[in-house]
């Protein structure tokens, strides 16, 4: 009998976020009836875990790969006291790199890389697994994947802008190397990574984020927002708390949409840091018009049922929310980021303006007044197939 060709997944953990949501698209998409595949998942913590669709085949979480996230303090606890050593150790020399090297901590990342250069030798191998036909690294760090996996090819995904983060080069490049492909989200990431390591740039292959747009919808008809206003207009925002998103204009923009006249309520879902948005609200006096959600499991049933859904980022790979937002028929506005015009024709599946808060405020302004508009977009959004489900191809021809 012919075996089916066996896939290894791995990932930190399924908290909300865009990777873990792009890997959601991904379980999603593969076709379990000709390929198995096996998800190994460091720490079995977040309120994705229990999305993960039945058909793939979950391993048992391993008490030491368990420990790698968590603090430092439960590390010990559990008895892991090496593993927590090593953490520190890690911290230490990244310390000493960064004080080197004058980075700007804010956009540091290296540090990631420090604490899997530390601990993954500790971890116990994953060699009774058996060999797969394929081994995927789903977020950064790679060093599992490359070390502790037995594969006759091994992939890692990059899902972060290079231009946006530091990264100690020389031990990051290390690990790359070991990989046969490096997956891009978009043709920006693959630019600026290629930059950033011109000796991978011939490993690179772009799969986009696989939505499926049937759980989006699926997801979508769960429940209706009891936030949600009947008299006035429903605004949605969703994404991290942080300065890529751009959230803490929102005040800003909202302030200048009261002054306009416009009656509505501006509604943001996403996790983070909010002091800086709200101590702008309170700047603003914009309390009755911005409400913060905090984060939310399903979050489509709010983009589903709001009026505009807006984007105000400063950048992005490829905004996952914003297709998913056109998958759920919504007019949509984004900022003139670099990757913008790759996700949004303006005027014909959603709206591009300018990154102020003035053309963001008149591009709501222009739509809300512009019924016709609106129903174009939503009629052109309905025809169209914003999912992107073939891209799993481009995984099968890589066994």
């Amino acid at each position: 009998m012919h075996h089916k060709p066996r896939i290894f997944i791995n990932m930190h953990y399924m908290e909300i976020g865009g990777a873990e949501r792009a890997l959601l698209g991904l379980l999603n998409a593969v076709d379990t009836t000709k390929y198995d595949v096996d998800l190994f998942i460091n720490q079995h913590t977040g309120e994705f875990m229990p999305l993960i669709p039945t058909n793939i085949n979950l391993l048992l979480e391993e008490p030491r790969y368990s420990t790698l996230e968590r603090p430092i303090f439960e590390t010990i606890k559990k008895g892991h006291i090496d593993i927590a050593i090593a953490r520190v150790v890690a911290r230490l020399n990244h310390w000493l790199y960064t004080k080197a090297q004058k980075t700007n901590k804010e956009k540091d990342a290296s540090i990631f890389q420090y604490v899997a250069k530390y601990t993954t030798p500790l971890l116990p191998k994953l060699h009774k697994l058996g060999v797969y036909d394929l081994a995927i690294s789903f977020l950064t760090p790679h060093n599992i994947v490359k070390h502790k996996i037995q594969a006759r090819k091994k992939i890692a995904w990059i899902h972060t802008d290079y231009s946006t983060i530091s990264v100690n080069k020389d031990i990051e490049s290390k690990v790359w190397c070991a990989f046969d492909k490096i997956i891009s989200i978009s043709d920006k990431v693959t630019e600026t990574f290629s930059s950033c390591f011109p000796e991978l740039g011939n490993k690179i292959i772009e799969i986009e984020n696989i939505l499926s747009p049937k759980f989006i919808r699926q997801q979508a008809s769960e429940f209706k927002p009891s936030e949600y206003l009947t008299d006035k207009l429903n605004f949605c925002s969703v994404g991290r708390f942080c300065y890529a998103k751009n959230f803490e204009s929102i005040p800003y923009i909202a302030r200048l949409l009261v002054d306009k006249g416009l009656d509505f309520h501006w509604f943001i879902i996403g996790y983070g840091n909010t002091d800086e948005i709200n101590r702008n609200i309170t700047e603003t006096g914009t309390q009755r018009y911005i409400t913060l959600l905090g984060k939310k499991t399903n979050p489509y049933p709010y983009i589903a049922h709001c009026d505009i859904y807006i984007q105000p980022s400063r950048y992005e790979g490829k905004s996952i929310t914003v297709r998913e937002a056109q998958i759920l028929c919504r007019p949509t506005i984004i900022t003139n980021y670099p990757t913008a015009a790759s996700q949004v024709k303006d005027r014909l599946d959603g709206i591009i303006c300018d990154m102020s808060c003035e053309s963001v405020a008149d591009a709501i302004e222009n739509l809300v007044r512009n019924q016709n508009l609106q129903q174009n977009i939503m009629n052109y959004l309905s025809v169209n197939d914003y999912g992107n489900e073939s891209e799993i191809n481009k995984i099968y021809n890589l066994i």
